[in-house]
This record gives structure tokens, sequence and C-alpha cells, in this order.
């Protein structure tokens, strides 16, 4: 599996209906399962991003689709970043001359 980041923000449509974010995040977590993509954690935040999210998926497809289906639904724009746990890094640096 690989790791994502997930950024998003409110889009206007997605802030009038904000008292459904909790319920749309249930639904987001069930969609994913369908991409192969398991939303790990979710959290509401202040600043330049409303949301944070962690996935895994099982291929960077999966996560392109499941992203794409989110950001259809009108609510939130998306951002994903690949992200690398300790162990990988240090595989990725070993490579190096």
């Amino acid at each position: 599996m690989t790791t994502y980041i997930g950024l998003a923000t409110f889009t206007d449509q997605g802030l009038r209906s904000v008292k459904d974010t909790v319920k749309r995040s249930d639904a987001a977590r069930e969609l994913a399962a369908r991409f192969g993509v398991t939303m790990k954690d979710i959290y509401w935040t202040l600043g330049e991003y409303d949301l944070v999210i962690t996935c895994d998926a099982k291929d960077e497809a999966a996560m392109v689709a499941y992203t794409l289906a989110i950001s259809t639904a009108g609510n939130v724009r998306f951002q994903s970043l690949r992200a690398l746990s300790r162990d990988e890094m240090a595989g990725v640096i070993s490579k190096m001359p």
C-alpha cells in the first residue's frame, strides 16, 4: 500500500452545507473502499486547508480515481501528496551514490 496525505478546502457549496461535513466524511470513507483506498484519518483544520486526510491506496491510479470522485461531488477541492514512511525514505537514500 502507498500512503498519501490529502489536503482539501471547502468550496462555496461545501461551506453552504458545512453542517453535513461529518456525514460526508463517512460517505467519503465508504467511497474510498470502492477504489481500493483506505481513509485512515481525517482532521478538520484551521488555516490554508480545511481538511487533512491520510490514506493508503493500492496504487496511484486508485488514489487518482478516488480524488476525482471526491472532487466531482463539488464540496471540496482536493490535493494529494505521496508520503514516504521512515523506512521508505531510508530505502530511497540507500540508492543514492
